[in-house]
């Protein structure tokens, strides 16, 4: 094989300006609306453009189309599904869908074609296609809930819609307004929501996954020339309550889930695969997932696929709840973190009428394994959880370090009496209950 030509960086451009160069690029191209907030959030550089000669492809190229909700095509289902019972096994299985579905496709050559709400059904991909070969693929986890008082809501669509555009972008996928992309999700759940949520399974909800693959099916090792946008909606048997708290296995010094200028950050197929391995050797050793370690020093980063808390004290004697930062960009910014972190620092930070616990210290910052072994040999420890959509907020009894056993206090029996008001505060914008039927973070979806 011939060497590839390899054309050298201008002076003064840096390497690990590629990624956000291409980004920038990309965006450009398949959704320029976006370029000014993307720039505004730091997460690309924009340069000036300079002026295009009245012959140069830039002059004469018409921009792509961008992805318009407004411009949905709508075919119905003749051939209903059956909603499955409560507690069946088809409930269970994470297997049966809704009766409909979202696609959008997009190529290089026109940009978003007209999306599409459609029966749920396969998909048609050739062997070919870049996201069977290299891991082209994104995907977004979210939840439709019915609540108690009757509604049907969203939490927080817009960040997960923001993410996904994130995630990307990243992948060298094209890219879209987020807000279409919550009008199509928003669409979606106000057709299958009344009968696949009906009220009287108040407390109950549907998975959304959004997702978006390349289905460019030439087999070589470049940008995708095509791509599919998908959202589902999923049934998922009701979430426990994790009697007894989640118990964790330390990832081992040979395993790292992610690192430094990868992809930690974003939801790709691509974190969540390699994982997989190390996942089912903790379940049979039996725990219930890893706490993912980085480095030397035993960062601690993320509970399997969740985001991990502490509430602990300083030497100091100061209480803290703490978390990974996310400056190194090896952690999910997930949207059940950001929130605990907001309500946290609105209502514990402080004493309040909305709580009678000990006002803490929000920390979010780089730390390691060996500080929280010794905050447990000090008794230093309060409690500790996991967050994420999927999980929501689980208490932790266990971390197994090295050969130890790390126990972790559960004040009130089966989680801890942080974890238990901030679960009771999100549940009720999720259900509308408690006060928070009007909450700004709960989407009301009009049902059709």
């Amino acid at each position: 094989m011939s060497p590839v030509a390899i054309t050298p960086p201008n002076e003064g451009e840096k390497v690990s300006d590629l990624t956000s160069q291409g980004i920038k690029h990309a965006l450009e191209k398949s959704a320029p609306s976006q370029l000014k907030s993307a720039s505004m959030t730091g997460s690309i550089t924009v340069t000036p453009p300079s002026e295009p000669s009245s012959g140069s492809k830039e002059a004469v190229d018409a921009p792509l189309a961008e992805l318009d909700a407004s411009r949905v095509q709508c075919t119905y289902s003749d051939s209903p599904r059956a909603v499955p019972a409560v507690g069946s096994p088809e409930m269970a299985s994470q297997k049966v869908c809704t009766d409909h579905m979202i696609q959008a496709r997009w190529t290089v050559e026109s940009g978003w074609d007209a999306p599409t709400l459609q029966p749920f059904g396969p998909i048609s991909l050739a062997p070919t296609a870049s996201c069977l070969h290299y891991a082209t693929e994104c995907f977004e986890g979210m939840k439709l809930y019915r609540g108690y008082d009757g509604k049907l809501r969203l939490f927080r669509p817009e960040l997960n819609c923001n993410r996904m555009l994130m995630s990307t972008n990243r992948i060298a996928l094209p890219a879209f307004p987020p807000k279409e992309l919550l009008k199509l999700i928003v669409k979606l759940c106000a057709t299958d929501g009344k009968k696949w949520l009906p009220k009287d399974r108040p407390g109950s909800f549907l998975y959304i996954r959004p997702t978006m693959i390349a289905s460019d099916p030439a087999l070589g090792v470049e940008r995708p020339k095509e791509a599919l946008l998908m959202v589902i909606l999923c049934c998922f048997a009701p979430m426990g309550d994790m009697s007894g708290g989640i118990k964790l296995l330390a990832s081992q010094d040979d395993t790292c889930r992610a690192w430094p200028g990868g992809f930690g950050y974003a939801k790709v197929g691509a974190n969540y695969g390699p994982s997989l391995v190390a996942q089912g050797e903790a379940r049979k050793r039996g725990y219930h997932q890893i706490l993912w370690l980085f480095g030397e020093d035993c960062t601690v980063t993320e509970a399997g696929a969740s985001n991990f808390f502490i509430v602990w004290r300083t030497k100091e004697g100061k209480l803290q709840l703490v978390t990974a930062d996310l400056n190194e960009k090896i952690v999910l910014d997930g949207v059940t973190r950001r929130s605990i972190l907001e309500l946290t620092r609105a209502k514990l930070t402080a004493p309040s009428s909305d709580s009678d616990l000990e006002p803490l210290e929000i920390v979010e910052r780089k730390f390691n394994i060996f500080e929280v072994e010794e905050a447990a040999k000090e008794g230093r420890i309060v409690e500790a959880f996991a967050a994420g959509t999927a999980w929501f907020v689980a208490p932790i009894s266990q971390i197994h370090f090295r050969g130890k056993d790390i126990d972790i206090p559960m004040v009130k029996g089966d989680v801890g009496a942080y974890a238990s008001i901030v679960r009771s505060w999100l549940k009720g914008i999720m259900w509308g209950q408690d006060g928070m039927e009007s909450h700004e973070w709960g989407h009301v979806i009009e049902e059709q």
